[in-house]
């Protein structure tokens, strides 16, 4: 599987952005996905993740209520709306996928990951 993710950029705080993660390949709906970032100087952190199908959602305390995560099968795609955004979401975006799991907070249990694009909020 190969993930490219797009769609980020620059917003004031306060606005909204929505990355789009596209995967190759015929097995996507079989996959876990998630959405992970990582800062300057920090490690990756876990945002947001999402079942095969959909019906399980899970979010990091600090975004939940903000982001939501969605995915579309026929389109091979997973997305994450960010609504209000705030300087602290500024990262790099990473989507990955996992095989064969439930939904996962752990960086360890993805196997695929995306290149990455870049969220900057400013103040």
């Amino acid at each position: 599987v190969q993930l490219q993710a797009f769609g980020g950029g620059l917003v004031q705080a306060g606005g909204s952005l929505r990355l789009s993660c596209a995967a190759s390949g015929r097995t996507f709906s079989s996959y876990v996905m998630g959405w992970f970032r990582q800062a300057p100087g920090k490690e990756r952190e876990f945002v947001a993740a999402i079942s095969w199908n959909g019906g399980s959602t899970d979010y990091a305390d600090s975004v939940k209520g903000r982001f939501t995560i969605s995915r579309d099968n026929a389109k091979n795609t997973v997305y994450l709306q960010m609504n209000s955004l705030k300087p602290e979401d500024t990262a790099v975006y990473y989507c990955a996928a996992g095989a064969s799991m439930g939904i996962s907070r752990r960086t360890s249990m993805y196997d695929y990951w995306g290149q990455g694009t870049q969220v900057t909020v400013s103040s």
